[in-house]
């Protein structure tokens, strides 16, 4: 464990047990997880109150202020912006390293993906139909008549607590056993379902979420967590390597 801080090593100490190599299901974060930004701080910079919302979001992703208060807090101050803007973020959205293959042999192998985020339906639609992902739960910004946002949401926040409860309801679904499942996220919010998981991994998530996490991801993109779930690079042929 000093060796790998010290030689910017990631490691994974698990239980080898009959469910390490039998995980079923995958649950992402996806802003600074499946992608390298926060898709409710582009579109603030596009409403001019970049400045204001990247503040309550690194605070929240910190867990220094309540997820639901400080998102009702960003959302309202996005009023007026016209809906177009979330098509072009969309195309324009930088994937973490590592995704492409992930996704590719997650599928391959039958595993069952979904995102559950604290951003938006909207883009999580978008790579949802980029990789074939089964699932997308995220929050629905309300947009009135003639295609403004409204300042306001549409239904339940996906904050933490509602993470862990998705995750649990999605297993229940598919019929996977808790201990066959997977949470990979990066903020504060994401905690309870890294906790909920049979494997939880913090990726180049912030310092909190690292010290509370069983298993993180600090210097490889996102398809290290294929060696965590007992991958080599031998069993995906010469496409598959690293």
């Amino acid at each position: 464990m000093r060796l790998s801080q010290a030689m910017g090593i990631d490691f994974s100490f698990q239980q080898d047990d009959m469910y390490r190599r039998m995980r079923r299901l995958i649950c992402f974060d996806m802003d600074s997880t499946l992608i390298q930004t926060e898709c409710i701080d582009e579109l603030a910079a596009r409403a001019g109150v970049g400045d204001q919302v990247k503040a309550i979001t690194e605070r929240a992703m910190r867990g220094e202020i309540d997820f639901k208060e400080s998102f009702a807090e960003r959302v309202a101050l996005l009023k007026g912006l016209d809906q177009s803007v979330m098509r072009e973020i969309a195309e324009n959205m930088p994937i973490t390293e590592g995704v492409p293959r992930l996704m590719s042999v997650l599928k391959r192998c039958g595993y069952k993906i979904a995102i559950l985020s604290g951003g938006f339906t909207y883009f999580g639609e978008y790579l949802q139909r980029l990789y074939g992902i089964d699932y997308v739960y995220a929050n629905e910004l309300e947009i009135d008549d003639n295609g403004k946002l409204t300042g306001r949401y549409v239904g339940e926040v996906v904050d933490g607590k509602r993470k862990a409860e998705l995750l649990r309801l999605i297993a229940q679904v598919e019929k996977v056993n808790l201990a066959q499942t997977i949470a990979v996220g990066d903020g504060a919010n994401d905690l309870p379902m890294i906790s909920e998981a049979g494997l939880g991994i913090a990726f180049h998530a912030k310092p909190r979420v690292v010290a509370n996490a069983r298993q993180s991801i600090n210097t490889l993109g996102l398809d290290g967590v294929l060696y965590f779930l007992g991958f080599k690079d031998s069993y995906l042929g010469e496409q598959g390597r690293l």
